[in-house]
Formats: C-alpha cells, structure tokens, sequence
C-alpha cells in the first residue's frame, strides 16, 4: 500500500500557513491515491522531545544493556522510524522561525538519525539507509529569504534527508507573508498552484 507521511511543524497546528499548504497538498494527493495510506504527526498537538544526554546514552547502548527507562526512549524513537520507513511520500509543512527551522523539527531529526539505522558508516563516509523516497517541503515565510544566505532552512533540510538517504526534495515557497497582504495572498496562490500540480 502506498503510504504518505505528513509532518506538520507550525507552532500554530492546523491554523499555520505552511500546515494548510501542506493539509492542501495532502488532500489533492488524496484524490488521485484513495488506496493510500496517511500518517499525520503534528508536532504542536504531540511534540518530539528534545534531544538530551540521557536520550542520546539510551541511542548509543547496547540493547542487551539497556535499561527499562532508555528501552522507553529507544521504542519511541523506532516508532518514529518506522513510520518514515514505511513511507514513500513524507509532506513537510516548514514555518521559519528566527531563521530557522522549528526546534520541534529538529527534535524529530535528532530522533531519527540513528546509526545502523537509518544511515551506516562506511569506509566512504555515511551511506543513508531510506532510500526510495519523495519528500515535498511546504516552506512559509514572512520576509523573502529563499536564495539568500538568510535561508538556512534549504541546504538544512535538503542535507539532512540526504544523510539518511531521502534524495528526491522538492521545495514548495510561500514568502512575502508578512509583507502586506497583496505579498501574502499573490505568494499563497502561487504555492497553491504548484501544489495542485505537483498533487495531480
């Protein structure tokens, strides 16, 4: 069964600008696949938590050493890994936050980049191991940053999914949001005519 992982990151859930561009998506791409599978995960109703010593120790132990408590931190870390690998399109709704991305995403990444899991080392360097994929990243912002050294969003995203193996990203842009509402609705119906295209 095709499966379709969507990934909404806004502070805002539902009512964010880059969460209804990607629930837009989704739902196009629904028309065309009624077959499909969709596993939604909204970091503002059910957060990822953040990366800390005593998650990164339960990662890296042994599992016939670990104990109960880093046995929890490691079953919640596959079930998100399963989800991704069970996935071949993963829909990311991006808001930029102070330049960046939103520290709930980056939480996730910390929790699905794992060794002998999702990428391996080798004498070349790291090999990603989810491969087969289609990523599309719905990225809102409000001020005008995509091809400017401001975008650190980009090559953040595009790199990371790359290191575990996702090759395939497509960028969909919504900028100028914050800059009069003529910029907001002109850069929300461009992205909603890519989207549509991209979905049928």
């Amino acid at each position: 069964m095709n499966t379709l992982l969507q990934l909404n990151t806004s502070l805002f859930s539902d009512e964010g600008q880059s969460s209804r561009l990607a629930n837009q998506f989704v739902d196009a791409w629904q028309e065309k696949h009624e077959a499909a599978r969709v596993i939604v995960r909204d970091f503002a109703r059910t957060p990822v938590p953040h990366l800390d010593a005593q998650r990164f120790l339960s990662f890296i132990a042994k599992p016939e050493e670990r104990t109960e408590e880093q046995q929890i931190v490691v079953d919640y870390s596959d079930a998100l890994i399963n989800e991704i690998k069970q996935a071949q399109v993963i829909v990311l709704g991006l808001p930029m936050y102070n330049f960046g991305i939103p520290s709930t995403l980056k939480a996730y990444f910390d929790h699905i980049a794992r060794a002998g899991v999702t990428f391996r080392y080798t004498e070349k360097g790291p090999v990603g191991l989810l491969t087969g994929k289609k990523a599309y990243v719905f990225a809102a912002r409000g001020g005008l940053y995509a091809g400017t050294p401001l975008d650190t969003q980009t090559s953040y995203v595009r790199n990371f999914l790359r290191f575990v193996g996702i090759e395939d990203v497509e960028f969909i842009y919504a900028e100028g949001l914050n800059m009069g509402e003529d910029s907001k609705q002109t850069a929300l119906d461009q992205a909603q005519k890519t989207l549509e295209q991209l979905a049928a």
